[in-house]
């Protein structure tokens, strides 16, 4: 296997701002909790989302997000994270700063698609999901692992 193709070994950092801030749903679907840093993402804006329970972030000027950089995630693992965020959602590569040493660092993160979406409003709160939303999405999220660990076999 050539260096080029990363290989097994490539790993990847993503900076998480949502649901997967909870290590809880984290373990469910990679079977792990990596190791992670508080980060701020600069100049974005974490917005709620009419009839939805998870935040979906956009570029905005002097504003800024807070969440945590997840280290050390695999290929495989990046494809779980890119099909639970799913289509609506793009990933990208972002500059993030480590809370804990200041450092730059550029990251994956899942930036919300439809930039003019008429749904987004507000400011989405962490605390008042783990609260409110955060048993009912393990329950979500422990329905879509296991459909990821035994997908309808589509390979001929």
């Amino acid at each position: 296997m050539s260096a080029m193709s990363g290989g097994p070994l490539a790993m990847h950092s993503v900076f998480v701002y949502g649901s997967l801030m909870a290590d809880d749903v984290v373990r469910l679907l990679l079977n792990r909790v990596p190791p992670t840093s508080p980060a701020i993402l600069p100049d974005f804006h974490r917005f709620s989302i009419k009839g939805r329970v998870y935040p979906a972030i956009l570029p905005a000027q002097a504003d800024k997000v807070s969440g945590k950089v997840l280290f050390g995630i695999t290929d495989d693992e990046l494809y779980i994270l890119d099909e639970f965020e799913d289509i609506e959602y793009e990933r990208d590569n972002v500059n993030v700063f480590l809370t804990d040493s200041s450092e730059k660092r550029e990251t994956k993160a899942y930036i919300w698609a439809n930039k003019d979406d008429p749904d987004l409003y507000g400011t989405w709160d962490f605390e008042e999901w783990k609260q409110v939303h955060m048993e009912g999405f393990l329950k979500m999220t422990t329905e879509f692992a296991q459909e990821m660990k035994f997908p309808e076999s589509s390979e001929t």
